[in-house]
């Protein structure tokens, strides 16, 4: 009898689920669309990645997407980001990813997730933690079965925390894709597919809706799709809307049209221009998608800012700047702009637009010039900059081999013999990784760069002491050349002998910063013997502050850094990593400085690690805090990597 009536409860309880209408969320093949709770439904999303906005940012940003006419957001989950060392995982402040779903579904956004476990992004290594080279042959994107055990474990750890955020759940997830452009990988591994979509339904259930996202091209669909997937494709501005979505066709004969990627804007990369497309152009194209009943992601609906290390690059080698404005509809800073409100004007003939204020765009204060003096050069530094204390070999080891994922290591060894005449020291095998500082008994002596310079000349005697500071300037994150080692991955040669006998330092420069261990440390005194090169100085650490006043009102206020006559560096502002600044190549000339990191309490700390030349020929140098940013400024293009808009070919 009790078995009989528990039976009966449970009935009911079925009963009345269905009776409320349990949310669902599926394809409907029939009738060429998504449905929703059963009713006919088309997304309008736009791609914005919280690990490029700080946190008490995401509100205001998605507001703004949300008061645009969009009903959903896209974002990507960086791997990386979240566990930058393997089972240490990180979940917290910027990284709080639950928040932030949490966020979007309060507002009334729905979600498209895409968690990879590569995501491409223009982040470092295509967000794939560095720390998956330790197996220096592994196939990345395949059945490796390292790296599958990886994937697994990481997916074990991130999925079970997204399902509580499914539609099907009472959450805001509507579709989960599945890896990222993959027909543009070599690999073409449909086991892998397969091994990825048995796994994404062992741990959200058979009820989700998985997707792919690749080219608007058979070619690119061929090997990006899988049965039991939905294929979507990318497209930008300007093409034949038509002619994308009926490669779509090719992959899924039924079913909604959806262009999972709409480039409001595009790319930069160092030495090349800034990536501009017209707002009318972008107008246009989404009206005709919109117009074809097609579902759109816009990415980017706002860009922001690779903060710290986080950046990626492209092949040939290209890295990309600090910022990713992207010429999105918000600025990098989430500024409304024309291309916003000409999106929203879109909109509006397909959809009702929230009523009520848009957020406005946050005030930008000018804190004025701040004076920097000089601290130590990283090799006088040392002591306080190498946690983990020097590491001997016969031959240099890579930033994986030395247990290093970003920033910096120092590489040191000796002359083998005189060099009274210039004599080469070379990287026959283009085996700097990818900017190198080099030095000759405490004297500048060149840069050596992938790609671009493979050799300099020296002169010194035999036992002079030679140093090598080797920078990581991010990452390949798309194309077969992902597995992407850092420092001096092949050997070097000094005329025709190759080099032997390095001592290797690993640089813990942020946290050397944080620690204040640099601001303890007596500045170093001027050398009495060679002066510096003209056009080069060492690498040296630079400090300052400035105080934002108490008790004015809406202080402090975002800002941007900017550093007239520097070269190429790297800043902290109060121990955060603000980024990479390289105004000597553009096109970037200022930095975004978000106003959470400032303070009315205390001085601000102002922290340049510059590379090349600092402007202190007086013995003091300057920053500039304004109020508008300068993104468009190259100084040295690079007219043989000419790469189109909207062309991935191009960044193959």
């Amino acid at each position: 009898m009790y078995l009989l009536k528990v039976g009966s409860v449970f009935l009911l309880l079925l009963a009345i689920k269905h009776s409320l209408g349990a949310p669902t969320f599926s394809i409907d093949y029939k009738t060429d669309c998504f449905r929703k709770d059963g009713e006919v439904f088309r997304y309008i999303s736009g791609s914005i990645h919280y690990s490029r906005i700080p946190r008490v940012y995401w509100k205001d940003r998605l507001l703004k997407m949300y008061m645009a006419g969009l009903n959903a957001i896209q974002t990507y989950i960086p791997w990386n980001y979240h566990e930058e060392s393997p089972g240490r995982y990180s979940f917290s402040g910027d990284r709080d990813l639950v928040h932030f779903l949490q966020l979007a579904k309060d507002i009334g956004l729905l979600v498209i997730l895409r968690p990879g476990p590569y995501i491409c992004a223009e982040w470092d290594m295509g967000g794939l933690p560095a720390w998956l080279l330790k197996k220096e042959d592994i196939v990345l994107r395949s059945s490796d079965p390292d790296y599958i055990a990886a994937v697994d474990k990481w997916m074990g750890k991130l999925l079970p925390m997204m399902k509580p955020f499914l539609y099907q759940n009472g959450g805001p997830i509507i579709t989960v894709q599945v890896e990222n452009e993959y027909g543009s990988y070599f690999a073409c591994d449909y086991n892998y597919l397969r091994h990825l979509s048995k796994l994404f339904h062992s741990h959200l259930g058979n009820d989700v809706v998985l997707f792919t996202t690749d080219g608007a091209a058979v070619g690119y669909l061929k090997c990006g799709s899988l049965q039991g997937l939905y294929a979507t494709v990318d497209f930008g501005a300007g093409g034949n809307v038509t002619a994308a979505f009926d490669a779509q066709r090719q992959a899924e004969p039924h079913g909604p049209l959806v262009n999972s990627e709409f480039y409001t804007g595009w790319l930069d990369h160092w030495g090349s221009h800034h990536s501009v497309v017209p707002t009318a152009l972008v107008a246009k194209s989404l009206n005709e998608i919109l117009a074809m009943g097609a579902n759109v992601n816009l990415y980017m609906f706002i860009g922001g800012t690779n903060f710290g290390y986080w950046n990626g690059a492209n092949s040939p080698y290209g890295p990309q700047p600090t910022s990713y404005d992207y010429d999105a509809p918000l600025t990098e800073a989430g500024d409304l702009t024309e291309k916003y409100f000409a999106i929203q004007d879109v909109i509006k003939f397909y959809r009702k637009i929230p009523e009520g204020p848009i957020p406005p765009t946050t005030p930008k204060y000018a804190y004025g010039t701040v004076v920097l003096k000089k601290l130590q050069t990283v090799s006088d530094a040392l002591e306080n900059l190498s946690f983990s204390g020097p590491v001997t070999s016969m031959y240099p080891q890579t930033f994986i081999e030395l247990n290093q994922a970003f920033g910096f290591v120092l590489y040191r060894t000796a002359l083998p013999f005189d060099c009274s005449k210039p004599t080469p020291l070379s990287s026959p095998l283009n085996g700097i990784h990818d900017r190198a500082y080099v030095s000759v008994d405490g004297v500048a002596v060149g840069i050596l760069e992938r790609n671009k310079v493979l050799t300099i000349n020296v002169t010194g005697k035999a036992g002079s002491q030679l140093d090598i500071l080797v920078e990581n300037m991010g990452r390949i994150n798309y194309g077969k050349y992902i597995n992407d080692f850092k420092g001096l991955v092949s050997n070097m040669t000094l005329g025709t002998e190759t080099l032997c006998g390095w001592t290797m330092y690993s640089l813990s420069i942020d946290e050397a910063i944080s620690e204040g261990l640099l601001s303890k440390t007596t500045p170093t005194e001027e050398p009495q013997q060679e002066p510096q090169p003209a056009t080069l100085s060492l690498p040296t650490f630079y400090q300052g502050s400035f105080i934002i006043p108490d008790g004015i009102p809406d202080l402090p206020q975002d800002t941007y850094i900017k550093l007239p006559e520097w070269r190429k560096g790297q800043v902290w502002i109060n121990s955060f990593n603000v980024g990479r600044y390289w105004p000597s190549r553009g096109p970037q000339i200022t930095l975004f400085v978000p106003a959470n990191i400032l303070s009315t309490a205390a001085p601000n700390n102002v922290t340049v690690l510059e590379l090349e030349e600092a402007p202190c020929s007086s013995g003091s140098c300057s920053v500039e805090f304004i109020s508008a940013p300068v993104l468009n400024a190259t100084i040295q293009f690079d007219h043989k990597r000419h790469r189109r808009l909207f062309n991935k070919e191009d960044l193959l």
